[in-house]
């Protein structure tokens, strides 16, 4: 488990695919991205060809130099089907 972006609207974390010992990723596909929405208290877990879509966008955006709106921007069109309500404990 990795973050990867954290702003005053969002947290990503990766999560790692499962590995054998050779290294290589496993058939059980257990990683993907958790998106929580600071604002709407929701989370959602992104996994197989949707979390390689976004993996796929955020590396395309990030070699543009975007600013932190830009990336919540991109972000935000992911957000928009989290159901699942955070919980704090």
């Amino acid at each position: 488990m990795q973050m990867v972006y954290n702003s005053d609207s969002y947290v990503v974390v990766e999560f790692d695919l499962g590995q054998n010992a050779e290294g290589e990723a496993t058939r059980e596909r257990t990683g993907g991205y958790e998106i929580v929405d600071k604002f709407a208290r929701k989370e959602i877990f992104l996994e197989g060809a949707v979390a390689e879509s976004f993996k796929r966008g955020v590396n395309a955006l990030a070699e543009t130099g975007p600013s932190e709106e830009e990336f919540d921007n991109f972000i935000a069109g992911y957000t928009q089907l989290a159901q699942q309500p955070v919980v704090l404990h």
